[in-house]
C-alpha cells in the first residue's frame, strides 16, 4: 500500500491545477463590485437582487456568488425567500474599495495584466526573457524596458502597490531604527536618466527586483554617489531563502519577474553583494515574515 503522502498527492495536484480558477473568481467578483455592493447594502441580498444591481445575468451571478461562498469570501443564509449572501469579514477589509486596507487595485492589475502575461510563462522559461510585449502585441523602444501599455495601467499598478503597502509597510519601516536619518528620499520615476538629489537615506521599495544585476549595480552606484557620508539605502524586497527553497510567495514573485520584467527575486546574500559592489557597507538584513523584507546598507 502507498504511504499517506502518496494518498494525498492527487488532491494536491487538483488544488494546484485549479489555482488560476480561484484567482479569477475573486478578481471577477471584485471587478463587478460584488463586495462593494454587499458592504453598502448593510444587509444580505439575494442573487437576483445582486445581479439586477450590477447588471449581470442571474445565472452567472448565482454561480459566482456560490463559488465565493466556497472560497469563504462570502457567507450564505438559507431563508424561506431563498439564499441570501453577505460578505465575509475578510472581504469587507481587503476586497472592498472603501476599506483602508483594500487590495482592490492590485487585484485589478493582476486580473488585467499579470493574468494575461502568465499565459506565456512557458515561452518565458524557454527563452529566459520577459513576455510582456508578446502578451499584448506591443513593441518597446525603451532601452530599460517599458512596463506599462498606458498611463491608466501605470496608475492601476501604482495604486495596487500602495494598497499592498497599507498591509505590510509598517513592518518594513520598523525593521530598523531609522531615527538618525533626517533627510529621506523615496526613489521613483526615471531614476536611470534623472538626477538623484542628495539625501541621508534612500528607500528603494520593490525596485531592484525589476532589473538584472548590471542595472541594479548601475542604479545603486548612482545612489551611493548622491548619498551623504554616514547615510544609507533601505531596500524593500521579498527575500528568497539562501538555498532558494522558499518562501513560495517569493518564488512565484520571481517567476512573475521573469514573465513581466528583466529582473528576479534574490536572497539576502545576493542583495548584499549588489550593495557592496556599489560601495555600501555595514549591511543589515531583517526578515519581517510578511510580504516584504528589509535590507539596510550604510555609506
Amino acid at each position: 500500500m502507498g504511504s499517506t503522502e502518496d494518498l494525498d498527492y492527487p488532491q494536491i495536484i487538483v488544488q494546484y491545477s485549479s489555482g488560476f480558477l480561484i484567482s479569477k473568481v475573486m478578481f471577477t467578483a471584485c471587478e463587478l463590485g460584488v463586495f462593494d455592493l454587499l458592504l453598502e447594502s448593510g444587509e444580505p441580498l439575494s442573487s437576483d437582487a445582486i445581479a439586477a444591481c450590477l447588471g449581470t445575468s442571474t445565472t452567472g451571478m448565482e454561480r459566482l456568488l456560490d463559488a465565493c461562498v466556497g472560497l469563504k469570501l462570502l457567507a450564505v443564509e438559507m431563508t424561506q425567500e431563498g439564499a441570501l449572501y453577505r460578505n465575509a469579514e475578510i472581504s469587507n477589509i481587503y476586497l472592498t474599495k472603501s476599506s483602508p486596507k483594500s487590495q482592490y487595485h492590485i487585484m485589478m492589475y493582476y486580473s488585467s495584466t499579470v493574468y494575461l502575461c502568465w499565459q506565456h510563462l512557458t515561452d518565458a522559461v524557454r527563452e529566459g526573457r520577459r513576455q510582456y510585449e508578446r502578451a499584448f502585441g506591443i513593441s518597446s523602444k525603451d532601452p530599460f524596458g517599458a512596463m506599462y501599455r498606458s498611463e491608466e495601467e501605470m496608475l492601476k499598478f501604482m495604486a495596487g502597490q500602495n494598497s499592498v503597502w497599507s498591509i505590510c509597510g509598517r513592518d518594513v519601516l520598523v525593521a530598523f531604527d531609522l531615527s538618525p536619518f533626517t533627510q529621506i528620499y523615496d526613489l521613483g520615476g526615471d531614476f536611470f536618466n534623472d538626477s538623484i538629489p542628495e539625501a541621508e537615506l534612500y528607500i528603494l521599495s520593490k525596485i531592484l527586483h525589476d532589473w538584472d544585476d548590471e542595472k541594479c549595480k548601475q542604479l545603486l552606484t548612482k545612489v551611493y554617489k548622491a548619498c551623504k557620508p554616514g547615510g544609507g539605502v533601505l531596500l524593500v524586497e521579498s527575500l528568497l531563502n539562501e538555498d532558494k527553497s522558499g518562501p513560495l510567495e517569493t518564488q512565484l514573485y520571481s517567476m512573475n519577474m521573469l514573465v513581466q520584467t528583466e529582473g528576479k527575486e534574490r536572497t539576502a546574500a545576493e542583495y548584499s553583494k549588489l550593495l557592496e559592489a556599489a560601495g555600501f557597507g555595514v549591511i543589515q538584513v531583517k526578515r519581517t515574515r510578511k510580504l516584504y523584507d528589509a535590507v539596510l546598507g550604510r555609506k
